[in-house]
């Protein structure tokens, strides 16, 4: 059976971050993942990076923030300084024995085109995680053709992509270039929505075809952990978190025997 993980959500609603920690630990989840976004939360990164290790959680990634991330591809300063940005987050990540982070490359419905300009800054990012033993996923997120670019031009063993489950149905229709990432899937953001809206659903509540993703994540290679990216919000707020999370944990066992078939 693959190992289950879930996010840590500070966009839970009514709770704060150490309570979904609590929580999550209740409903039996070993494995999580951070947001690692530099936001004035209520509880920092530091500390709930504090409270995981705590109670024994296994942090396998950390999800880093996207604030600016447009300007990746502008020319100017502020395109520079996210490089440095991105770098002192994954020395961060290395200190705390994250393995991996999971960065966007572009934000909104609209950003500037992929160009070199871009790469050369990514590969900046890429060849410092490679120094440091970090992988870097780079998730799919509104627009077509950046992760294809970014896996086209850049070779190294450290690179990969995480695949949100989520976006593919809203944003990309269902549809993608799943052999082009064969072997290239690190990580995975699973959850659902019916089309309407990015709604961090549990998946089968949604309208996501999970028996086809399923297969096509399979002939991919991907081999890592069930990882659920979950938001208490909506019609959740009827039930309790614990209730919320363990309903959450079931439903990452489900997925996990479907890998099995």
């Amino acid at each position: 059976m693959r190992e289950l993980a879930i996010c840590i959500q500070n966009e839970n609603k009514n709770v704060s971050a150490l309570e979904t920690i609590n929580s999550v630990k209740n409903a039996n989840f070993k494995n999580v993942f951070i947001q690692w976004y530099d936001e004035n939360w209520k509880y920092t990164q530091e500390e709930q990076v504090k409270r995981c290790k705590e109670l024994g959680f296994n942090i396998i990634f950390a999800h880093l923030g996207y604030q600016n991330i447009n300007a990746i591809w502008e020319e100017g300063l502020e395109g520079d300084k996210l490089v440095e940005r991105y770098k002192k987050d994954i020395k961060d990540c290395k200190e705390n024995n994250i393995p991996m982070v999971v960065m966007h490359l572009t934000r909104s419905k609209t950003a500037p085109m992929y160009n070199e300009i871009g790469l050369n800054r990514i590969r900046k990012i890429v060849e410092y995680a490679k120094k440091l033993n970090i992988k870097v996923a780079f998730e799919n997120t509104k627009i077509k053709g950046y992760l294809e670019y970014i896996i086209e031009n850049i070779k190294e063993e450290n690179v990969g992509i995480c695949f949100d489950s989520g976006h593919y149905h809203i944003h990309f229709n269902d549809e993608f270039n799943f052999k082009l990432f064969k072997d290239k899937i690190f990580a995975v953001h699973l959850h659902d929505n019916d089309k309407s809206d990015d709604l961090h659903l549990m998946p089968f509540e949604g309208t996501i075809n999970w028996k086809e993703l399923i297969l096509k994540l399979k002939e991919c290679n991907y081999n890592g952990p069930i990882t659920l990216e979950l938001c208490y919000r909506y019609d959740y707020l009827k039930m309790s978190l614990d209730e919320f999370y363990k309903k959450g944990y079931e439903i990452g066992e489900k997925l996990a025997d479907m890998f099995e078939d």
